[in-house]
């Protein structure tokens, strides 16, 4: 037998690189270590490491990548993600802070209307959403020369952090320096049913949102519009909801009067509110608020021969409109658009509820009071 080895033309193994490549040696002598003097002979290279020994490595290294691509995805994309499919909605109770407080609670009136809208009798989507008119008398309750909230407590905590003060105004679409005279302009009184909105907290310097119902007796700052802009037991900005394209699950706190079916959305006033019509539980009697009157004015007024009965509406079918505010993924989630209130309405829009005339004191199965304009 033989002791030479195989011709050139006859590998006994894999090859020592790659299986495909140029025929001829390198153009130039290979590079020298670190170190070696330019005149001496270069070491012999090394035996190198088969290809075939690195595709462990490679697989290893490709499923890491692969896995926090993944994993990226997911924690981006969130829970109610961006098809407003599905999500959560926080049930917030009246004293209660609730999560991310922009401030400490400037609440100070704590007589909560007990006012829950009478069903009405009518099967209803678990989605659906009900408008009701915040210019209609009744919508807001409060205490005669009592106002709900401390405004000027809170303007004091937000000028106290101007980081905070900044997300506020990013929120309420003022200039940081406007925020002052933003909260002054509102009116404070109470909420006389469930009502859902966009609430905003705070954290990690910025603001979030998360859809929420607030309970009957929420002290709230509103808008010359009748709508709802600050929740005083935390100092949260509030937007209009968003709308979810099927039943958002129920999270948070609980009472025993809530019936999704009698949660209502607050549609803008179609006209600047020039007086608001407000009850007081209290003495069962009826009052005007002029818009940024903290209640020194208050003037008795007549029980309002109309009070609004929210209209019934069905759920939304389109997919959100890009570029409205992202829930805060730690807190519940819902859809990216603003709330549509029936099926024939344009988007964004609230149809004028319609108003019936309930009795001005609390039955056992009250109609839904409201807000007024003179």
């Amino acid at each position: 037998m033989s002791a030479e080895p195989p011709s050139s033309g006859r590998p006994t193994g894999p090859p020592s690189g790659p299986l495909s490549g140029p025929s001829q040696p390198p153009s130039g002598p290979p590079s020298q270590p670190p170190g070696t003097g330019g005149g001496g002979v270069p070491p012999e290279p090394g035996p190198q490491r088969p290809w075939w020994r690195s595709v462990p490595r490679i697989v290893v290294l490709a499923t890491v990548v692969v896995a926090a691509v993944v994993l990226a995805f997911v924690f981006s994309r969130g829970d109610g993600g961006g098809s407003g499919s599905g999500g959560e909605v926080f049930l917030q109770a009246a004293g209660k802070s609730g999560p991310d407080p922009f401030t400490a609670s400037t609440a100070t009136d704590s007589s909560a209307p007990p006012v829950t809208p009478a069903p009405t009798g009518a099967t209803e989507s678990a989605n659906a959403v009900r408008g009701v008119d915040g210019a209609a008398p009744g919508l807001y309750g409060g205490t005669r020369n009592v106002a709900s909230c401390d405004v000027e407590k809170q303007i004091k905590f937000l000028q106290a952090d101007q980081a905070k003060n900044k997300a506020f105004a990013s929120v309420a679409d003022v200039d940081p320096s406007g925020v002052p005279a933003y909260l002054r302009d509102l009116t404070p009184v109470q909420l006389r049913m469930d009502t859902r909105v966009t609430n905003h907290g705070y954290r990690d310097g910025g603001a979030t949102s998360y859809q929420a119902v607030l309970q009957t007796g929420t002290a709230v700052l509103v808008d010359d519009r009748g709508v709802p802009r600050v929740r005083c037991a935390c100092g949260n900005p509030l937007t209009p909801p968003v709308a979810q394209q099927s039943a958002p699950k129920a999270t948070g706190d609980s009472w025993p009067s809530y019936k999704s079916s009698n949660v209502v959305v607050v549609a803008p006033a179609t006209v600047v509110i020039n007086v608001f019509v407000v009850y007081d539980p209290e003495n069962d009697d009826w009052f005007n608020r002029h818009p940024g009157d903290t209640g020194g004015k208050d003037q008795k007024t007549d029980p309002p021969a109309r009070q609004p009965s929210p209209s019934t509406t069905v759920p939304p079918t389109t997919s959100p409109s890009p570029g409205t505010t992202t829930p805060c993924p730690a807190t519940p989630t819902g859809s990216e658009t603003p709330c549509p209130p029936t099926s024939t309405t344009p988007s964004g829009q609230i149809p004028p509820p319609a108003s019936e005339p309930p009795t001005s004191q609390p039955t056992a199965e009250p109609e839904s009071p409201g807000t007024t304009t003179s």
